[in-house]
């Protein structure tokens, strides 16, 4: 599915992203794509202090597949 990156901002407000990555994706990639996202609206300054955004996924995982042998 996709992860949600929240940035805070300058002006005081958290900024939210949705970066399509899978699952497997490396957290400062996802940090770095939002980043750059929220730079190119020209909205304010994003921190890019790594460690205040925060990342979460959203989607459901595979549902697991069982083998079983007779």
């Amino acid at each position: 599915m996709f992860w949600m990156v929240a940035l805070l901002a300058l002006d005081g407000r958290q900024y939210v992203y949705r970066v399509y990555a899978p699952r497997e994706a490396l957290p400062a990639d996802l940090f770095w794509a939002a980043f750059h996202c929220h730079e190119d609206t020209g909205g304010p300054r994003a921190s890019d202090w790594f460690d205040s955004a925060q990342i979460w996924w959203i989607g459901g995982e595979p549902a697991e597949l069982t083998v079983h042998q007779y």
